[in-house]
This record gives structure tokens, sequence and C-alpha cells, in this order.
């Protein structure tokens, strides 16, 4: 399942990134994975969630056109459960977001908008407002 950002300035105003964003995490092996690369000039972006940890880490790397970089790391607590379509398919999961930490270098706060996150993905879970400028 994909999880929905949607992004704001800090009056609640729907923004398009000015920087280029690359979002990635660490999977349960310790390898780095890439999950969004250099997205740019975009209000929204979906992002897959892991189905075996409770607690999902997010990078996100913000990239102005000077070449300056900048990381934040989200940390998602959430609760998986398994939802079975068909005894013939593995099951899809679903999740409950129950908690978020950041670090706030280009975001200002993240907001729970939506907490379970199924098989529609067309509302925003996570409104993630940034800092003036950004």
């Amino acid at each position: 399942m994909h999880t929905v950002y949607g992004f704001y300035n800090t009056s609640g105003v729907r923004a398009s990134l000015k920087d280029t964003l690359t979002v990635s995490t660490t999977k349960v092996s310790g390898v780095d994975s890439v999950l969004i690369n250099k997205d740019i000039k975009v209000d929204s972006i979906r992002v897959p969630m892991s189905y075996a940890q409770q607690e999902d880490a997010l990078y996100f790397l913000f990239k102005d056109t000077l070449g300056t970089e900048v990381t934040d790391t989200l940390r998602i607590k959430k609760t998986n459960q398994a939802h079975f379509v068909s005894p013939d398919c593995n099951p899809a999961y679903f999740h409950e977001i129950i908690g978020i930490t950041h670090t706030r270098h280009k975001i200002d706060s993240i907001v729970v908008n939506r907490r379970n996150v199924t098989y529609d993905a067309s509302k925003e879970h996570l409104k993630v407002y940034l800092h003036s400028g950004n």
C-alpha cells in the first residue's frame, strides 16, 4: 500500500516543490533503496509502506538549484494488517499510522490527515508543511 503525502506552505496553501526531491529508505537487509528519484515541481507523492516492520524510516533529500542539499528523516510508526482477497493470492497489507516523528530542516511539521492506508490512494494521508521559502 502507498501513503500519499501532500506538500503545503506554512500558511496551509498547497505548494509545488521548487527543489528536487529524492526519497529513500533502508531495507531490513541494510541495503538503501531509492523510492522516488529526483522529483521536481510536484505537490504530492506516493510512497510505499513496508509490510513487515512496525516503523518505517524515510529520508527526504531536498536539493535546490544551487546544489545545496538538506535531508529530513521521517519515522512512521504503524500497524500492519494482512488483508486476504483470495485463498490463491498472497495477502495485501493495510496499515494504520499511529505516530510520526521527523527532523525539521526543510519540513516544518507533518499532520496525519488519514490514518488508515488501504487500496484507496486517492486521498491524502499526510500533510507535509514546508518552512517558508521552500
